[in-house]
């Protein structure tokens, strides 16, 4: 069985992890999104390719949520100390080599896709194909009213980081996606894979780049075989990140069904947790897919294999 998976960060990762213990070789290709990639400090940071990697590769702090376990920030404390750097966005000293050394590959004319793979492979020692949506930069950006009533145009990273989520979303888009190619692999990966899996990450600024790189969305639908996705709404609202914030803006309810409407034209399977089990039965009507109840709420390693079983099971 071959596996591919559109992915997010901190909550694909978990769902991943997952996926490789259920299924052990079965992971082909993980698509992640780059939208919120951004320069810090003359760094390409990637911040959910990065997820992606310290979970599979077991790196993640889980208790933090981000970065790696046993992380230090001398670094950081040293330029905040200074008082000459504005270090907003916080990088750990081991997160800070992942960061030199794609920054490095790609100012020696490598592309995005190539130099996740000498990270991946030299760094983490993953055999799994993590490659990005796009080589491309695509760019998510977020209209606010900020507190005086302004508008502003922000950087996700701005929005999530820099400004704690605390302005109203008016409006989400993806800069330079009109332009964008899918990243070497992407298009013939989804075709020939026995079951797409969308993961349990923000419908809007994780899975929704991806899907709206030209070509993606089109890929997934046209496929013959299963799309099946993990609801990241429970209880009617996200276990982490603001996608509560985000669903909103673009007119989608917070809540499982919600989520699934995202993906309508492309789901055969959506696994749900068990505080919305009520709604199974709205989701399986009005969209014509099947539907698993379970827990969804990843705790562990053998919690995320369970949620992974669900969602392939739903694919036979």
């Amino acid at each position: 069985m071959q596996i591919v998976a559109l992915a997010g960060g901190v909550g694909a990762g978990k769902f991943l992890r997952g996926v490789e213990h259920a299924y052990p070789d079965a992971l082909a290709t993980v698509v992640v999104n780059t939208g919120d990639d951004i320069v810090i400090h003359g760094l390409h940071v990637s911040p959910d390719l990065d997820s992606v990697c310290y979970w599979l590769a077991g790196l993640m702090d889980r208790e933090r949520g981000w970065g790696r376990a046993g992380e230090t920030f001398a670094a950081m404390d040293a330029m905040r100390a200074s008082g000459a750097v504005d270090a907003w966005f916080n990088l750990g000293d081991r997160d800070l080599a992942t960061h030199l050394v794609r920054t490095q590959l790609i100012g020696e004319g490598l592309t995005l896709s190539e130099a996740t793979r000498e990270v991946c492979s030299t760094l983490f020692r993953l055999s799994t194909g993590i490659v990005p949506m796009t080589n491309d930069v695509v760019t998510t950006r977020i209209d606010v009213i900020d507190d005086a009533g302004e508008p502003l145009d922000l950087h996700f990273q701005e929005y999530w980081v820099k400004r704690h989520a605390v302005d109203p979303v008016k409006g989400v888009r993806f800069e330079g996606i009109e332009r964008a190619v899918p990243a070497p692999g992407v298009l013939d990966a989804i075709a020939g894979a026995d079951v797409v899996l969308l993961c349990p990450s923000n419908p809007v600024v994780s899975i929704g780049p991806i899907l709206s790189v030209p070509g993606v969305r089109d890929a997934v639908a046209d496929r013959s075989g299963p799309v099946v996705g993990v609801s990241p709404i429970v209880g009617g609202a996200p276990l982490a990140g603001m996608a509560d914030k985000l669903m909103p803006a673009v007119g989608l309810e917070v809540s499982a069904l919600g989520a699934a409407r995202a993906y309508h034209e492309l789901l055969s399977g959506w696994v749900i947790d068990e505080r919305d089990r009520d709604a199974a039965s709205a989701i399986a009507s009005e969209l014509g897919v099947r539907v698993a109840v379970i827990d969804t709420v990843m705790r562990d390693d053998g919690v995320a294999a369970a949620v992974a079983r669900a969602a392939v099971e739903l694919a036979s």
